[in-house]
């Protein structure tokens, strides 16, 4: 499976982005996309993954209310539309899948099969 990913730039605090990923294909009937972030030095943070079947979305906290993640399932895409971005936001980001997820493991980078390569974000202040 390959994962596509577009969408990253350089932009300023306050601005928006849409980040988006494609898989080449579907492997299971019940997956999950996300999105997973990482900056030099730190370890790959989870920061938004949709659950198909039913769309269920989650998010880790310090992007709800400005990130939004949307998807298709059918052309298994997937679309982070980042708002009120600010510099903390800067990072590398990766988008995954994982077949066959379970809730409780959509947080973690071990529980995803497949990478794409990164897209750099840049929020300048």
């Amino acid at each position: 499976v390959q994962l596509q990913a577009s969408g990253g730039g350089l932009v300023q605090a306050g601005d928006s982005l849409r980040l988006s990923c494609t898989a080449s294909e579907r492997t299971d009937s019940r997956f999950v996309m996300g999105w997973f972030r990482q900056t030099p030095g730190k370890e790959r943070e989870f920061v938004a993954a949709m659950m198909w079947p039913g769309s269920s979305t989650y998010y880790t906290d310090s992007v709800k209310g400005r990130f939004t993640i949307s998807g298709d399932r059918a052309k298994i895409t997937v679309h982070l539309q980042m708002n009120s971005l600010n510099p903390e936001d800067t990072a590398v980001y990766f988008c995954a899948a994982a077949p066959r997820a379970i809730v409780s493991s959509v947080r973690s980078s071990s529980a995803y099969r497949y990478w794409g390569q990164g897209t750099l974000v840049t929020v300048s202040s």
